[in-house]
């Protein structure tokens, strides 16, 4: 008999459990009639062993059933969504012992109440399809909480890209001529670099760069600037630095096919990042420009030039080494797209570090705040001004909350993508954390604007920059006016 997988043998334990308490039967009797053990009928049930062929004819027999339906992978109508999620990729590829989680142990708390665990297990899989969650949803939020878990830190690849420059001889100066990583790449793994690769494909545009295990070929867009050509030298050369086997081989994800990929991709960008912003001098030029008596964005800017990252790798970096080495904790950082053909916002990348802050993603197609300084600068962006740059800070007090960040944003041309910009925003909340570390953290020429979520969930009233009416909070106030109503009604 072939080895079972560990769905198989959680499936076969809840089987034997749910038929074993249907009968009334305790472990002792069951013991006897089978001639197995109390622990091996314990592990059995917890989904931690698979008995032999003539155990499970023993048990089937026992249990008053068939060895077919006691070894089928069906639990039944009660517990069709238990069924559901162990056989989907989702439990399959996440890692969960990346959070401390042994899949033995969902196994128990599934078997020690399984049709609680089924029902809730059903409310989950109802809501992702509700809102057409795919499986790369939940990896992608898996990802952040791990990220978060660790604060955005990790002292393995920080090691690694160490020994990597060390065992190179790279300079200690940064930046990083493209050239010299292009020519590791190529001696070192055999790649062949082509620089207008992707010029001749109109659909890829979008794209920095498409990869060719096959051929090792790396297919450049040839409109990238030199930094984003060395930022993507640096990920190949993570991909096989590290031995990251599973992986995407476009620039950036599409669709994910296991988590596997989404973490391997994650660590690729964090190398390249620590790769071409080295810690120690990072970590000294960001202390320099916190001890300042006042906010200064063209200081701001100068410690990015320095160097020569983009808003991406700066903001990435600035979230590994803020949290670590300035005990500034509770944070976030969010990146917008802003299409300007029709005008709209998403977005596509956010991180929040100890908490939930409340700028965060809203998948129900509303309308993000436009008090929000991540989106006003974009709207400051100049139309037909290739790669502009806007820099600038607010103090945002969320409405109807003691919660108070100090934002800095970068605004930008997304080039190469056609007519699209981005904007890159860190959150700080204001405490004494930030206060300690930042000199300028209270600095009085910094604006300050009262803020929101979204223009439906917000009652702030006579917003000039308001981009839909507040429906969620009418329908909030109709729903409290019609309590109030009855409460008077029953009262009288």
């Amino acid at each position: 008999m072939k080895a079972k997988t560990a769905n198989e043998k959680i499936i076969f334990g809840l089987k034997v459990k749910q038929l074993r308490q249907q009968l009334g039967l305790s472990f002792a009797e069951l013991s006897k009639a089978t001639g197995m053990s109390l622990s091996y009928l314990n592990e059995i049930e917890k989904g931690k062993k698979f008995p032999k062929e003539d155990k499970v004819v023993n048990l089937a027999k026992a249990l008053g059933t068939t060895v077919k339906d006691l070894t089928s992978d069906e639990l039944g109508r009660n517990l069709a969504p238990v069924t559901q999620l162990l056989q989907s990729n989702f439990l399959n590829e996440l890692p969960l012992e990346l959070f401390g989680i042994e899949l033995s142990k969902v196994a128990e708390i599934i078997a020690q109440a399984p049709m609680r665990v089924g029902a809730f297990i059903s409310t989950l899989l109802e809501l992702s399809r509700s809102y057409a969650l795919r499986e790369e949803n939940f990896y992608f939020a898996a990802l952040r909480s791990y990220l978060e878990l660790n604060d955005n830190y990790f002292p393995e690849l920080e090691a690694a890209v160490e020994n990597f420059a060390h065992h190179h001889k790279l300079p200690s100066l940064r930046p990083l001529p493209p050239r010299m990583l292009a020519q590791l790449l190529e001696e070192e793994y055999g790649y062949d670099i082509v620089p207008h690769g992707l010029d001749d494909h109109p659909e890829l545009a979008h794209l920095r760069s498409v990869y060719l295990p096959g051929k090792q070929q790396l297919l450049l867009n040839g409109a990238l600037t030199p930094v984003q050509r060395s930022f993507q030298f640096g990920k190949e050369l993570a991909f096989n630095y590290l031995k990251l086997k599973e992986r995407a081989n476009t620039s950036s994800l599409q669709r994910s096919r296991v988590f596997e990929e989404v973490l391997n991709h994650s660590k690729a960008t964090y190398f390249s990042v620590a790769l071409h912003i080295p810690r120690d001098p990072f970590v000294n030029a960001l202390r320099e420009f916190f001890g300042r008596p006042t906010w200064d964005a063209n200081a701001f800017q100068a410690i990015m030039q320095r160097f020569n990252a983009t808003p991406e790798m700066f903001y990435h970096r600035l979230t590994n080494v803020i949290p670590t080495f300035f005990g500034i904790k509770q944070l976030f950082f969010l990146r917008f797209l802003h299409e300007r053909e029709n005008d709209t916002f998403a977005i596509d990348k956010e991180l929040h570090l100890q908490r939930r802050h409340h700028p965060h993603e809203n998948g129900l197609f509303e309308h993000y705040c436009r008090r929000w300084i991540s989106i006003s600068l974009l709207r400051d962006l100049p139309e037909a001004q290739e790669e502009a740059t806007l820099i600038d800070i607010q103090k945002s007090h969320y409405f109807d909350t003691e919660d108070e960040y100090l934002c800095l944003t970068l605004a930008r041309t997304n080039y190469p993508s056609p007519n699209e910009n981005v904007s890159v925003t860190l959150g700080l909340l204001l405490n004494e954390d930030v206060r300690r570390e930042i000199n300028w953290a209270d600095d009085p020429s910094i604006p300050f604007r009262e803020v929101n979520t979204t223009c439906e969930r917000c009652p702030i009233e006579d917003c000039k920059v308001r981009a839909a009416e507040p429906v969620i909070v009418n329908r909030r106030n109709k729903y409290r006016d019609m309590k109030a109503a009855l409460k008077k009604l029953e009262s009288e």
